[in-house]
């Protein structure tokens, strides 16, 4: 288990450190839950009655939380990106695998470094090319000449299909599907034609993908993820999506074909983005929103809607059903009151 010292973090962080630069600091935790050997955070002035009654071994604060906090204090301008920082060099997490484990199938033609850690009974296709200190779990499968750049850590049961590309220092979580067919068919008089999808997968470097999201290859391109690129567990993106660096996408969203969404996005769980739209730089959505025209300002943008009691929702329902009829019966009393306005004519 590694220690720092507040002397260190400090360092590490720019920080001011007010109090015990020898203080020794294994994990982070809660402000409710810290122990002294704990480091913890307060980014939020609403839960400073937590940071009164710590007990953690020091907290990272903004300048004007000091006067409040009865431990060791380290300020920094943005405490939750400071913590995210020591949290790292702090991580408890094991690798996805060990060693090399047995029943691995490595096809000779793939290149596969000494440094790269394989769990058992993971299969590694022909043409197949792996980056160093590669960590691949437990029963993966990597398609036909995919490509894995060094450093990418992927957890157990996960999915490569074929020509499939991974950037530097990915994360990708257990049961992810990269590279399945799009969802690409024509009807001939009620009968569905399968279409070859023949594009592939295109990640970026530095992006997370969270367990059991689906990220389908192209139709004739590519599906492209850009650098830095988050995406949680259970999101669905479609082909031939193009998704900008820096973009942070939550839990159950789904992306349909061919839509292109900017840098620097967020969006919440639960969203549906139809296909062929096309999302600027810089905006948020909020979760259960439906997108079905495309997005050209940067902005917040929402259409789910809040939970309510049971009761209000059964009126507002029947209230929404009738928005057509009242939208008739005000267009007919403007045109009654637009006649009444008008002035007499001369033969009256």
């Amino acid at each position: 288990m590694a220690q720092l010292t507040l002397a260190f973090i400090a360092e590490q962080l720019n920080a001011q450190l007010v109090g015990d630069a020898t203080a020794l600091i294994s994990a982070v935790g809660t402000l409710e839950d810290a122990t002294s050997s704990q480091l913890s955070f307060l980014s939020n002035s609403k839960y400073r009655k937590f940071l009164q009654s710590t007990q953690a071994g020091a907290v990272l604060i903004k300048a004007e939380d000091q006067s409040y906090c009865p431990v060791n204090a380290l300020i920094v301008n943005d405490p939750y990106v400071a913590f995210a920082k020591i949290a790292q060099l702090l991580d408890s997490t094991p690798a996805a695998a060990y060693g090399r484990g047995q029943n691995i199938v490595i096809d000779p033609s793939a290149s596969v470094p000494d440094s790269v850690v394989i769990g058992p009974n993971v299969v590694i296709s022909a043409g197949v090319v792996i980056g160093e200190n590669v960590q691949i779990g437990a029963g993966c499968f990597i398609g036909e000449n995919s490509k894995i750049a060094a450093g990418c850590k992927i957890w157990p049961n996960v999915t490569l299909y074929h020509g499939i590309q991974l950037g530097k220092n990915c994360l990708v979580h257990s049961g992810a599907v990269i590279g399945a067919d799009g969802f690409g068919f024509a009807n001939e008089r009620g009968r569905w034609l399968k279409i070859p999808q023949v594009g592939t997968v295109i990640i970026g470097d530095d992006c997370e993908i969270g367990a059991n999201t689906t990220i389908d290859r192209g139709a004739l391109g590519d599906t492209v993820i850009g650098n830095n690129v988050i995406l949680d567990n259970q999101v669905q993106i479609a082909h031939n999506v193009h998704i900008g660096d820096h973009t942070a996408i939550a839990g159950c969203t789904v992306v349909a074909g061919s839509t292109k969404i900017g840098r620097y996005c967020i969006i919440g769980g639960a969203c549906a983005i139809n296909g062929h739209m096309e999302i600027c730089d810089g905006v948020q959505i909020t979760g259960m929103s439906m997108i079905i025209k495309s997005i050209t300002e940067k902005g917040i943008y929402s259409s789910g809607t809040p939970a309510s009691t049971n009761l209000e929702w059964r009126k507002n329902s029947v209230r929404f059903r009738q928005l057509d009829q009242m939208y008739q019966k005000l267009r007919e009393l403007e045109q009654q009151m637009a006649a009444l306005s008008q002035p007499p004519s001369q033969d009256e």
